[in-house]
């Protein structure tokens, strides 16, 4: 990761760590970069936003960056990170830019930037980037007479994303009560349009933005509203997406939350019994809960384990040819599909699981078992220094061969903060905790803590 674009691009507080001359400057190195490649035509660069009050504001800051170096801006307006990557990808973008800060408050946002083929854009192109926000290489040229660039209105791109999704459908939905939780954001037309138009009797809540209630309370990272409602209207299943939209987390009949890796051992068992799943394997995450693999041993299906984050799982699966991964938090990336994760493709796929098997959603989730979890976090002068501590790293060692096959420990540096997570899966909660407790007090024991 480089010091302003970490896995997810860059992020931060609106006119704080992030403000509108940051965008200025993206958009102007973006616009002339492109533009050296292109030689004798435009650059065409496509943004999207979400419904934060400030994407309005880095929208435009882009957009004068862009065509003031000579780059053509598309808009979007509103709209999912999932189809800023569809229109990138098959409408010949150079580039395809998306401002949100996914599931965090309204106060923060971000730059997420995306290659040609609609995927996370490279790291030596964010390098470039950073080294000039920096001023560490030189000013780069603005466009004159002719040459300066236009801005052109395309909500006819995620139009045609919509069309997409619908036509990805195997069934009609009719007879089905689906409820949809738009977290407020991106998703608040859109996945309403979608459902609507396959025949399902759709129930919205959260689709209502004011700029400043995305992810309040709602959405994929508060799922206990969706679970309540779902159960008060009697509904077949919920959807609650987060504020982007790449994110989708299910709520089935009885109102239980079914995650990511739910969704991962669903789909990927459906896979499975359909000879469609290549190589036999799904691509999580090292956070994926331990009955998740259980629940694969179970069947017969492999598994790789990333790193956190669902750019390590595209690359993995791209590397390996593996058509289905992603994360517990809901980010799930079908790639025959698409080339990020997509949280209203997320939901398609599920319904044609329960339409296609003709089952329930709780019926299909049941023999995936949660395993109890403990995760604790330890603030520390230096993560590094604890992780290569030769007695920390016995005691992990120790307690990993005293859980066996019966569960895991997991001790991880935190990407963001000076924190050390400990997490611990195991047959109960007392075992998880009296676990995660000898490893924080060795920690605190050799002074790594800050206090």
């Amino acid at each position: 990761m480089g010091k302003y674009f970490g896995t997810d691009g860059f992020r931060g507080e609106a006119n704080i760590n992030l403000t509108a001359d940051h965008a200025y400057k993206i958009g102007r190195f973006l616009g002339w970069y492109f533009q050296q490649q292109k030689k004798d035509e435009k650059s065409k660069v496509v943004i999207g936003k979400d419904t934060r009050r400030s994407s309005y504001m880095f929208e435009y800051a882009l957009v004068a960056g862009l065509t003031a170096s000579g780059a053509d801006a598309y808009l979007l307006h509103v709209t999912t990170t999932p189809s800023v990557s569809y229109v990138t990808r098959t409408e010949d973008f150079d580039c395809g830019i998306m401002i949100s800060a996914s599931h965090n408050p309204f106060y923060d946002n971000g730059i997420k930037l995306l290659n040609s083929n609609g995927e996370k854009m490279e790291e030596e192109t964010l390098l470039k980037i950073e080294d000039y926000l920096d001023g560490v290489t030189e000013e780069v040229p603005y466009a004159h007479k002719e040459n300066i660039g236009t801005t052109v209105d395309y909500t006819a791109g995620r139009n045609r994303y919509v069309g997409y999704l619908i036509s990805l459908a195997t069934r009609s939905y009719s007879g089905k009560k689906v409820g949809l939780d738009c977290a407020n954001g991106s998703s608040w037309m859109i996945a309403k349009s979608v459902f609507d138009a396959l025949g399902a009797k759709t129930y919205v809540i959260n689709n209502e933005p004011n700029g400043l209630n995305i992810n309040t309370g709602c959405g994929s990272t508060h799922i206990e509203g969706l679970q309540k409602y779902v159960v008060e209207n009697g509904l077949d299943v919920g959807f609650a997406f987060d504020g982007d939209a790449d994110r989708c987390l299910c709520v089935d009949e009885k109102g239980n939350l079914v995650d990511g890796d739910a969704i991962m051992y669903i789909y990927g068992r459906y896979m499975k019994e359909r000879g469609k799943l290549i190589g036999n394997k799904v691509v999580t995450t090292v956070m994926s809960n331990f009955g998740l693999y259980k629940a694969f041993d179970a069947i017969g299906i492999e598994y790789e384990k990333t790193a956190v984050g669902d750019k390590y799982v595209y690359e993995n699966m791209i590397q390996n040819g593996y058509r289905i991964g992603g994360e517990q938090s809901g980010h799930i990336i079908f790639k025959k599909y698409a080339t990020t994760g997509d949280g209203i493709l997320t939901a398609i796929k599920m319904m044609e699981v329960i339409l296609e098997k003709k089952s329930t959603l709780s019926e299909l989730a049941a023999p995936f078992k949660v395993y109890p979890q403990v995760l604790k976090n330890i603030r520390v002068r230096d993560k590094r220094e604890v992780q290569q501590d030769a007695e920390v790293q016995a005691n992990v060692a120790d307690i990993g061969a005293e859980l066996g096959d019966d569960g895991r420990i997991l001790v991880r540096e935190s990407g963001t903060e000076p924190l050390i997570r400990v997490m611990v899966e195991a047959g109960d909660m007392e075992t998880c905790q009296k676990y995660v407790d000898r490893v924080i007090d060795l920690i605190k024991a050799k002074g790594y803590e800050q206090n």
